[in-house]
């Protein structure tokens, strides 16, 4: 499991109250019990907070787009999270 998938399932078990939690890539909200509205909202603040992030509004949507997996969501938030080098692009 790389570190970031880690990092993530560790902000899932907080949010969604379950230390047994474990996430996979192709999961999504059916998949987690109790991922409603209040806790989808709960998440993207717990996103923001744990990497140091800020979710623009086209990222908060694609999160929340039906059927969107968590494989997606880490990916949003790799794009977030990864360095970049003078020129602009990722290292």
């Amino acid at each position: 499991m790389s570190q970031l998938m880690s990092e993530l399932q560790e902000v899932f078990r907080s949010v969604f109250d379950d230390d047994e939690l474990v996430i996979t890539d192709s999961m999504s909200a059916v998949d987690i019990d109790g991922w409603d509205s209040m806790a989808h909202i709960n998440l993207l603040i717990a996103l923001e907070k744990r990497f140091g992030i800020r979710l623009a509004p086209a990222d908060i949507a694609a999160i929340g787009r039906r059927g969107q997996t968590i494989g997606g969501m880490l990916g949003i938030i790799d794009s977030k999270t990864r360095p970049v080098d003078s020129d602009g692009t990722g290292l």
